[in-house]
C-alpha cells in the first residue's frame, strides 16, 4: 500500500518546526547572534546523533523499509567530525561527551533500530531534509557570525557528493513516497517525526545558558521576544 509520506511530514511537523525556531537559542541563530561555545557543543552533540543514525541504518540497510531511505551520501558523521577537529582540535575525541539530552535522543534511536526499524524514516526525514534546505541558510548565519569565511567550521551542511540538492530532494521525497507501508505505520512514522523535533528543541534548550552568559540576559530577551515565523520551514518545503 502506497501513501503520500512525504506530504503527510511535512504538513505534519509543521508546528514542531515552527516552535523549534522559537527555541532561544535558534532565535539568536537566525537574527546572527551565534555564540561559538554554544555552537561547538551543539556540533558535538549532533556528532553522536548523526553516528547513531547512520551505524543503525547501516545495519539495516538491507531492511524492507530502511533500505529505500538508505543514502551513504547524506551522512554527516565524517563532515561533523571535521568541524570537531576545527573547534576542538587534534585532541577532539577526548574533549566531547554528549550532553543529557543528546544521550536520550540516541537512545531512542537505538531502541528504534532494535524494535521498529521503520520508525528511522523520521528521524531521517526530520534531520537530513532540514540539513539540505534550512541548513544552508544557517551555514552563511554561521559563516558571518563567527568570522569563519570559507576557511573551515561548517562542513556538516556541505554534501560536496549531491550536485542538485533540489533535485535529490525530490528523489528522497519520491522514496519516502514508494515505501511499502501502510496507514497505520506512516502516522506513525509522524508522530515519530514530531517526537525527532522534540529532542532536538531539548538541545537547544541545553544550550540557552552559555549563550545568555556570554551575550548578556537583556539581549537574548530582545532578540527572542518576537515570535518567528519559520524561515527555515520555507527552505524545507522547496
Amino acid at each position: 500500500m502506497s501513501v503520500n509520506l512525504a506530504t503527510m511530514l511535512r504538513e505534519g511537523t509543521k508546528k514542531s518546526h515552527t516552535m523549534a525556531e522559537n527555541v532561544g537559542f535558534v532565535k539568536c541563530f537566525l537574527k546572527g547572534v551565534v555564540e561559538k561555545n554554544s555552537y561547538r557543543t551543539l556540533v558535538a552533540n549532533l556528532y553522536f546523533v548523526y553516528t547513531a543514525m547512520e551505524e543503525e541504518m547501516e545495519k539495516l540497510r538491507h531492511h524492507d523499509i530502511v533500505s529505500k531511505i538508505y543514502f551513504p551520501q547524506l551522512h554527516r558523521k565524517q563532515s561533523l567530525e571535521q568541524d570537531l577537529y576545527f573547534y576542538y582540535g587534534a585532541n577532539w575525541r577526548n574533549e566531547v561527551a554528549p550532553s543529557s539530552a543528546a544521550q536520550a535522543y540516541v537512545a531512542r534511536i537505538r531502541e528504534i533500530a532494535n524494535t521498529q526499524p521503520e520508525l528511522l524514516a523520521a528521524h531521517s526525514y526530520t534531520r537530513y531534509l532540514g540539513d539540505l534546505s534550512g541548513g544552508q541558510i544557517l551555514k552563511k548565519i554561521a559563516q558571518r557570525a563567527m568570522n569563519l569565511g570559507e576557511n573551515g567550521g561548517t562542513a556538516f551542511y556541505e554534501f560536496e557528493t549531491i550536485s542538485d540538492e533540489k533535485a535529490f530532494k525530490n528523489e528522497y521525497r519520491q522514496a519516502l513516497n514508494e515505501l511499502p507501508i501502510d496507514q497505520e505505520t506512516a502516522d506513525k512514522i509522524v508522530e515519530e517525526a514530531n517526537a525527532a523535533f522534540g529532542m532536538n528543541m531539548k538541545m537547544f534548550m541545553e544550550l540557552e545558558g552559555n549563550l545568555v552568559k556570554a551575550i548578556g540576559i537583556m539581549l537574548f530577551n530582545t532578540l527572542t521576544r518576537r515570535r518567528a515565523n519559520g524561515s527555515t520551514e520555507l527552505a524545507t518545503a522547496e
